[in-house]
């Protein structure tokens, strides 16, 4: 075949353009049940103050914002830190985290008001509370 050889590329592709859909399949294929998910999270580093985000909008360390892989643009999600019970709602605005094992970038905020700033990466919970417009 004349496009085998292009398959793995097509592939990748297909993987990238799915992304963005993929979030909304997540939260609808849920069931009527909220999306949840447990893993490590990581909050931004100063240098990316006054960047855009992947969805347009400008990071600001005092907001309450977070990056996900999946979730779509403006889905707010409250994250807690198991360790302390302490929770945060943010609104999802950026694609990431870009490290194997973390599900979710906070900003400096929402970092701070859940204790995870001196640990720069710690467990969390996940919830969907609002899906996106």
């Amino acid at each position: 075949m004349l496009f085998s050889s292009f398959r793995p590329l097509f592939r990748s592709l297909g993987l990238l353009l799915l992304l963005p859909l993929l979030g909304a399949t997540l939260l609808s294929s849920c069931g009527g049940r909220a999306f949840t998910q447990t893993g490590q999270a990581s909050y931004y580093a100063d240098k990316f103050r006054g960047r855009e985000t992947a969805s347009g909008t400008v990071y600001r360390p005092g907001k309450r914002t977070a990056a996900h892989n999946t979730l779509p643009f403006g889905t707010v999600v409250r994250v807690t830190n198991p360790r302390n019970h302490r929770s945060v709602k943010v609104t999802i605005t950026d694609r990431g985290p870009h490290v194997k094992g973390r599900i979710i970038d906070l900003s400096k905020k929402a970092a701070r008001k859940i204790g995870i700033i001196d640990a720069g990466v710690a467990p969390v919970e996940l919830k969907v509370i609002k899906k996106a417009p």
